[in-house]
């Protein structure tokens, strides 16, 4: 028998949503449809560009570690980790919201912020790829590149 369990009882989801008693995972539909968009709280904000920022530095620093022993496969994850937090941090700040996932990500920055949206579309398959396949230097680099380049955007200073 498998069991799952529902992180956002132990974890601030970095979505906004709360956990809510009436349904194991979020609320119902009918709840979803009678409630009203609620304007974003600054302190909340605040607190999900903290995590960001500091995930994402932590990603980036890892990355250059795991670059210097030469574990190229650890270090595009780690970059494109980095890269993903640069990005909601981005969408974060210039929209108020932060995407709940990679779709979301996707379609937020396609819509709103192509050049965006260009670096993660680049990048994505070799994350993805990095799995299965032995990834090169001169990748890693790539994606590193592309990390400062967001990290620059959300102005977080590496």
């Amino acid at each position: 028998m498998k069991r799952f369990i529902n992180f956002d009882l132990f974890l601030p989801s970095m979505n906004g949503k709360k956990y809510n008693n009436s349904d194991e995972f979020g609320k119902t539909e009918n709840e979803e449809e009678n409630e009203e968009e609620i304007p974003h709280d600054n302190s909340e904000n605040k607190e999900k560009s903290d995590i960001l920022e500091r995930t994402g530095k932590e990603y980036f620093n890892s990355g250059e570690e795991e670059f210097l022993k030469e574990r190229y496969n650890s270090s595009v994850v780690l970059y494109f980790k980095a890269l993903t937090s640069f990005v909601d941090l981005f969408l974060l700040k210039e929209t108020g919201e932060s995407p709940s996932s990679h779709t979301d990500r996707f379609r937020k920055t396609k819509e709103n912020f192509p050049e965006v949206y260009d670096i993660l579309d680049k990048d994505f398959p070799f994350y993805q790829s990095s799995y299965i396949s032995l990834m090169s230097k001169e990748l890693a680099e790539v994606i590193k590149d592309d990390a400062k380049t967001m990290a620059e955007k959300s102005e977080v200073k590496l």
